[in-house]
């Protein structure tokens, strides 16, 4: 049995992170898992809070950090790039799975987007696009079929995440559900995920299990 977190963050990108490459390789292999996403945030602010020059700066910043959390935890983990999106029109974030530094340079637009435009883009490049903590406070209801699926457990413990209703929702209109620790501070427990048969080693094989269903969430 095969331990992967699928939302966390570090200081490199995320300014709300206190956490940075050593810590989360710690946390995470003495919590037992083989494999980790990297969901940075992605968003206005972040771009304008680390100063970058240019989209294209941005992107190389952001892939960046994935890069070297990668190397330093080669052996220890398998680390995949992942990406926490928010786009310019409100507050909500948006779980990522697929992104490339290719696809991000590919497409300098996307902060612009919206839900229904961003998911058509996702299906033309097979990603998957997961809305994360879509029942907290300020939060704005999405249709479902501009989704994939939602994060129907949020384990931040800083923010009531209602994830009773997260899984309600996504039950009721046949959405994959996610499991994630919403990882930012080193005191934070390691408390969510998914458990496959199988150790994940990369985002295609990863999609395809969240596709199939062939997982278990972890809700601690």
């Amino acid at each position: 049995m095969f331990k992967t977190e699928l939302h966390c963050h570090s200081s490199d990108i995320s300014d709300c992170a206190r956490v940075d490459a050593d810590c989360i390789i710690k946390k995470y292999t003495e919590a037992g898992y083989s494999s980790l996403v990297l969901a940075n945030h992605f968003n206005t602010f972040t771009l304008n809070r680390w100063g970058a020059k240019s989209w294209e700066e941005f992107v190389r910043m952001y892939v960046g950090a994935y890069e070297k959390l990668k190397e330093k935890a080669s052996g220890k983990l398998n680390i995949l790039l992942g990406m926490e999106l928010r786009f310019d029109m409100n507050v909500n974030d948006y779980l990522v799975f697929g992104v490339s530094e290719e696809f991000l340079l590919n497409n300098p637009g996307i902060l612009t987007m919206n839900p229904e435009s961003f998911h058509k883009l996702c299906k033309e490049n097979g990603l998957l696009f997961i809305q994360a903590h879509p029942f907290r406070n300020s939060m704005t209801v999405v249709r479902p079929d501009c989704l994939d699926g939602i994060e129907v457990f949020n384990g931040h413990k800083g923010h009531d995440s209602r994830n009773d209703i997260a899984r309600i929702w996504a039950e009721k209109f046949n959405l994959i559900m996610t499991s994630g620790t919403d990882f930012h501070y080193d005191y934070a427990p390691a408390n969510a995920g998914i458990i496959t048969d199988e150790e994940i080693t990369s985002m295609e094989q990863l999609i395809g299990i969240l596709k199939s269903s062939s997982y278990t969430l972890i809700q601690d």
